[in-house]
């Protein structure tokens, strides 16, 4: 009734948040919580302020309705963060993982210097594809993994090429590079028209509080202009 996707489902969209220690139960079991503990107060505070059972009824349910979308709603700003997060932080993360490429190492040799030394979520996610790894997952196989579940489809990008050169030993370093360019320039372009989105809010205000003042400024000699009054 709370959530009827599968455990697979599930745990992708947590994994996207970055929630990889809670559990498709625990995810459950906290909604469940949350819309019995929403629609309790709902329902009570009618029955103080009320006296038609309908209304308390309503309200019981309404706020049950509620209370069970708030968890699903923190884990949706979550996966928005990190997928911010993801974007400013993949540039170097490419950059890096193509330098190591080139002065000699492979695709997973790349990858764990990054993961030893590095921090973040991008390196949050190229750890947990190590894991799987040892864990007895084909090399491609669990960077596909972490393509699909990752928040930002530039992280996927790069999961995928990096699973490609594993496979058919392509040159990962020069794609890195490609992929880092075009990340930058759209981030640029989405911070112009953030930019753009901004500029005309500030505007609205100004106009808003001037155009008023010069309209009465412009209406007031009407009066006297059309009846001659003084």
């Amino acid at each position: 009734m709370i959530d009827a996707r599968g455990d697979e489902d599930l745990a992708s969209l947590l994994a996207r948040a970055g929630l990889y220690d809670v559990s498709t139960e625990a995810f459950r079991v906290r909604r469940m919580t949350d819309a019995l503990v929403v629609g309790g107060v709902a329902t009570a505070f009618a029955t103080a302020t009320t006296r038609s059972p309908l209304l308390v009824v309503v309200s019981g349910i309404a706020g049950f309705a509620y209370g069970s979308t708030r968890t699903r709603r923190r884990v949706e700003r979550a996966t928005v963060a990190r997928a911010e997060r993801l974007r400013q932080e993949l540039v170097t993360i490419n950059q890096l993982l193509a330098i190591h490429v080139r002065t000699g190492a492979g695709p997973m040799h790349a990858v764990r210097r990054v993961v030893d030394r590095g921090s973040g979520v991008v390196v949050e996610e190229l750890a947990a594809v190590l894991r799987w790894t040892r864990a007895g997952t084909r090399d491609a196989d669990a960077f596909r993994r972490a393509a699909e579940i990752t928040a930002d489809p530039s992280a996927a990008r790069t999961y995928l090429l990096i699973a490609t050169a594993v496979e058919r030993g392509a040159d990962l370093g020069a794609a890195l590079l490609a992929l880092s360019h075009d990340i930058r320039d759209a981030r640029r372009e989405a911070l112009h028209q953030q930019a753009i989105r901004r500029r005309a809010a500030m505007l609205l205000p100004t106009i808003g509080i001037l155009a008023p003042i010069m309209l009465l400024f412009i209406a007031a000699p009407l009066p006297s202009m059309v009846l001659g009054a003084r």
